[in-house]
């Protein structure tokens, strides 16, 4: 098949109309889709704790069913507070009953997040350092329905400290501490019904662990879990869009393989990018749901931060390759621009594998424990958000220059044939449009970027962020990639239709002289791109 350009310079204007007008529709469809169907992404949970004395020949402390612990409230402040600290297990017992019927977790709910909140009050006879080492002895367990009330099995256990920032706003008796919150667990996958969390805050005064704590009088658990109904619309959004994605990329490269000649870098960037896109859109969440996987949110991550890397490589590329300077055949020509992207993905995903690849064998592990991981991950964070408003302005400056570069040609087209500055009047309208889609798209990109990093991280750095990062949100903004690179895949895929003559030219009508394609035009690349070239060398 011989190419006769690109169908976004071909294709008519009612039927690009058509064409955007259901794209449209369908973003807006994942917006509702978000908005009135799928409920929030993520539930939050305050659990206090029991307090169990322990009891040397029962490993667990559980609180309810056969063999439950012996619970005892800590009361007022004593000399003997110490003492009886090493005795007491915080034991949570999760999910609690609720309106007296006994829940489960399901897998539908994917991951679980715990962080503790301490109650301590103030008393004049004790000093509480500001800055507290606070020593955890922890221990997670789960049984599943069907398992007898004390068969817990084991799922990780673990000695760990924790920064417990602390300030007595109102130095009187009995007043409470506004300490910080704590990370306590990170859980990849919900596989079992039941989960135990037993704590013991030992008091050694020779080893120097948990002294001066002052008295503590509750602990909370606050647990995150992904929202088992997001789950479903999630993972059923996605078993839509993945074979239409598929599809539609398979038709695209068979017409790239009829050209004869090569794939140009444009078109090798499209099936790369949506190769990586049909990765994403793969519901391998579904497999969670049979088989126990907590590397589940390393897999996602990863996927995610591959579409990423590709995304922004795209899009270097895509407004490289239209500049009236440009003429790279090579994506080894954009190496300087690209290795920005590659470093900046790589130090996330060290940043990722140092605390959730850990967290494969220790649940209870987590970066934010110390000073020197807390400035490392703030680093990493700040670094990524840096880059990211660092790379908007440069490819909005690039985009800049392509609209500018165009603007400044577009006054050669008056000395050009009648059929042939119809044409590129057409393209340059039907181009500016498509260019200012991708930096819309681009933008929401980075907000939704921004706004995961914060959702996800202040309640480990101890902001009370009001950000509602909801299902809409997050469905909508996936919803507009699949539909930005499905655009891109369909009006950049080969035209089979051929320049008219000068003559047919004078006999057609306005609509389809504007994006009828010229006889004496290369096939190898938008004319466009060829236009701003050839005027660029001229």
């Amino acid at each position: 098949m011989s190419g006769g350009g690109v169908i976004l310079e071909n294709l008519s204007g009612k039927k690009l109309f058509v064409l955007v007008l259901v794209l449209f529709i369908c973003q807006i469809g994942c917006f509702l889709l978000g908005g009135l169907l799928a409920p929030t992404p993520s539930t939050t949970d305050m659990v206090l704790a029991s307090k169990c004395i322990y009891n040397q020949s029962n490993p667990w402390s559980y609180i309810r069913g056969t063999g439950q612990c012996v619970t005892h409230e800590l009361g007022s402040y004593t000399s003997e507070y110490n003492l009886v600290a090493n005795d007491i297990v915080f034991t949570f017992q999760i999910p609690t009953p609720r309106d007296g019927q006994t829940l489960d977790y399901s897998r539908w709910q994917q991951n679980m997040i715990g962080v503790l909140n301490f109650d301590i009050e103030y008393h004049t006879g004790t000093t509480m350092d500001r800055n507290f080492v606070l020593t955890l002895d922890t221990k997670l367990g789960y049984r599943n329905i069907g398992d007898r009330d004390d068969d817990w099995h084991l799922y990780a256990a673990s000695v760990e400290k924790r920064n417990l920032d602390c300030v007595a706003t109102e130095k009187i008796d009995g007043h409470n501490y506004q300490c910080s919150l704590v990370p306590l667990f990170e859980l990849g996958s919900l596989f079992h019904d039941y989960y135990l969390i037993n704590i013991k805050i030992p008091v050694d005064e020779q080893m120097g662990i948990n002294i001066g704590l002052g008295h503590l009088k509750d602990v909370w658990l606050v647990v995150i879990n992904q929202n088992g109904g997001f789950t479903y619309v999630w993972i059923h959004m996605k078993a839509i869009i993945f074979p239409i994605v598929v599809g539609i990329l398979l038709w695209f490269w068979y017409r790239v393989y009829r050209l004869a000649r090569k794939p140009v870098l444009l078109e090798q960037m499209l099936l790369i990018i949506g190769i990586i896109l049909s990765c994403l859109n793969f519901p391998i969440e579904s497999l969670s749901l049979y088989y126990d996987m907590p590397y589940m949110l390393i897999l996602q991550d990863l996927r995610q931060g591959v579409f990423y890397a590709a995304l922004l490589s795209f899009w270097l590329i895509f407004a490289g390759e239209h500049l009236m300077d440009s003429h790279q055949t090579s994506i080894l020509t954009y190496w300087k621009h690209l290795s920005a992207v590659f470093i900046g993905c790589v130090a996330l995903f060290a940043f990722e594998m140092s605390e959730r690849g850990t967290q494969l064998k220790n649940p209870f592990y987590t970066i934010w424990a110390t000073n020197t991981g807390t400035n490392l991950a703030m680093a990493f964070i700040l670094l990524a958000l840096l880059s990211g408003i660092c790379y908007f302005v440069f490819l909005s400056f690039m985009i800049w220059r392509v609209f500018c570069n165009i603007s400044i040609r577009r006054s050669a087209l008056p000395a050009m044939s009648n059929a042939r500055r119809l044409h590129y009047e057409g393209s340059i309208y039907r181009f500016k449009f498509l260019m200012l889609a991708t930096i819309l798209c681009a933008f929401v990109t980075m907000v939704e970027f921004v706004l995961g990093q914060v959702s996800e991280g202040h309640w480990r750095w101890n902001e009370n962020s009001e950000i509602n990062y909801g299902s809409a949100f997050l469905i909508g903004v996936y919803g507009m990639w699949n539909i930005y690179i499905f655009a891109l895949i369909i009006l950049y895929s080969p035209s089979h239709k051929h320049w008219p003559s000068e003559m047919d030219v004078n006999n057609s009508s306005s609509d389809t002289i504007e994006f009828s394609r010229l006889p004496t035009e290369p096939t190898e690349m938008s004319s466009l791109a060829a236009f701003s070239k050839k005027s660029a060398f001229d």
